[in-house]
């Protein structure tokens, strides 16, 4: 069998976008205490459109095609943070996330057409919906995440989604390092 490389299906954010999302992370928390939650880091903060976890890496090229093809499907779109949750709901938290409005039409097709693809691949279909959201946070201690302030005024700021990613997942004792292996632009 060969090597094998976890990966995932993304859109990256913009700067400005994963600032709001680290703000309101800290102000859902200030009742709660620091090890109750792992809060997603800055720089890993993205709009994951499908988890493929480990791959070998023979897959990589007909991936890599796939997702060329996809994006040349799609034209750029815009997206706008919009209110904060959890799944699978506030009064029993697993994880903690920020909704999405804007053309979701454009998103949630894509993903769906992303899914086809995987599936042609051999990977499983997914058993759960597609729920476009960005995670801020995994529950560790449900009974001290009950202090989360879901009463936060959140920034509504929007961003356009221009090209998609294929990210490398590496798990690590620090936590996990990603590395995005490959960028597709939307169609223009």
């Amino acid at each position: 069998m060969g090597k094998k490389i976890r990966l995932f299906i993304a859109i990256d954010l913009p700067e400005a976008v994963k600032d709001v999302l680290a703000e309101t992370a800290v102000r859902l928390s200030q009742n709660v205490p620091n090890r109750a939650i792992r809060w997603v880091s800055h720089d890993q903060m993205h709009l994951t459109l499908r988890f493929l976890g480990d791959t070998a890496v023979s897959q990589l090229p007909d991936l890599q095609q796939e997702l060329a093809k996809l994006a040349t499907q799609y034209q750029p779109f815009q997206l706008w943070l919009r209110g904060a949750g959890a799944f699978p709901n506030p009064k029993r938290p697993r994880v903690v996330w920020v909704g999405l409005a804007g053309d979701l039409a454009p998103l949630q097709k894509m993903q769906a057409t992303l899914e086809d693809r995987v599936v042609a691949l051999g990977w499983a279909r997914e058993k759960r919906p597609f729920s476009p959201h960005l995670t801020l946070g995994r529950v560790k201690d449900a009974g001290q995440a009950r202090g989360l302030n879901w009463d936060v005024k959140l920034v509504e700021v929007g961003f356009g989604v221009t090209a998609v990613q294929l990210v490398q997942s590496e798990l690590r004792s620090s936590g996990a390092v990603y590395t995005v292996l490959q960028e597709v632009p939307l169609n223009p």
